[in-house]
């Protein structure tokens, strides 16, 4: 599992700082969360190839969290994109991209399916064989979700010696890797645990974008493997974090410990800061393992 910052801060993109934008590399799936003014540019410097998002997650239409998407829409329509492309984001999102594209007569040569969400409880939004994502409904001025990505069970692995000495045919490995129990050429059953190792236990990434101190969704993200949290404030501007239904580092931290989560991103700084520092200093009085999303920076999970 991968994460991509391709911008952590709020409010109006700088000339060193961008707006809300990230890239999630999970189980062959490359999912694009959240789309700031500049995110085209810099998925352009992260080298990640334009074809390979077919699933965009827009967590609410505040300008620095979707202002880039009909950009990046553009874009693949200029570059002669054919791969479907699926946008899941508030309601209302659908009616933003499709009157600009109506009045620059510029449609897409691709299909485009827009997911609305309205929901304000957690729901199911996309399932393979592989990964499924759940909303996480959080509270800020307008409706809002984040994101939760989980992997599904992974396949076992074969124990070859043990497989070949239990005296079990080929055609049976499939099943053997789907956690059955089988009979071998003797017809003696074989137990899987006996034959196989246990597959790379599946991980999960919670992306909880604006949002104030929000007690509840601590249930949906339980155990989460990573959690990302807007950490807007330090503690002395918590006043203005109420205000503006926004979180502090603190509170941040408060919910991955509560959440019981490994490790906790904070992002979404406000640039009054002249030091992130601030805010993992901040947070690990409550919570230890922190660390600080950064424009540019890479995660391997």
């Amino acid at each position: 599992m991968r994460l991509s910052i391709l911008g952590c801060y709020s409010a109006t993109p700088r000339a060193l700082n961008n707006t809300t934008s990230q890239v999630l590399e999970i189980s062959n799936h490359m999912f694009l969360i959240d789309c700031g003014e500049g995110t085209q540019v810099e998925l352009r410097r992260h080298k990640i190839k334009f074809n390979r998002i077919k699933h965009i997650f827009i967590s609410h239409l505040h300008g620095d969290h979707f202002f880039g998407l009909v950009g990046l829409i553009s874009t693949f329509r200029l570059l002669t994109r054919e791969a479907d492309l699926h946008i899941y984001g508030p309601k209302g999102i659908k009616e933003i991209v499709t009157l600009q594209m109506k009045l620059a007569d510029s449609w897409t040569n691709y299909n485009l399916f827009f997911h609305e969400l309205t929901s304000h409880a957690s729901e199911l939004i996309f399932e393979d064989n592989k990964v499924e994502v759940h909303t996480i409904p959080l509270n800020h001025r307008i409706y809002t979700n984040g994101f939760l990505f989980k992997e599904k069970k992974r396949e076992r692995k074969l124990n070859i010696e043990a497989v070949k000495r239990a005296n079990i045919d080929v055609a049976y490995y499939r099943k053997l890797k789907q956690g059955y129990d089988v009979k071998n050429e003797d017809g003696i059953l074989i137990k899987n645990d006996s034959v196989t190792f246990p597959g790379k236990k599946p991980k999960s990434y919670a992306f909880c974008s604006d949002t104030m101190f929000k007690e509840d969704i601590v249930p949906i993200i339980k155990n989460t493997d990573v959690l990302y949290h807007e950490s807007t404030f330090l503690e002395q501007h918590a006043h203005l974090a109420e205000r503006t239904k926004h979180a502090t580092a603190i509170q941040a931290a408060e919910i991955a410990k509560q959440a019981q989560v490994k490790t906790l991103i904070l992002g979404h700084y406000s640039t009054r800061y002249d030091s992130i520092n601030y805010f993992k200093k901040e947070a690990e009085q409550i919570f230890k393992n922190v660390l600080l999303a950064e424009d540019g920076k890479t995660f391997d999970l």
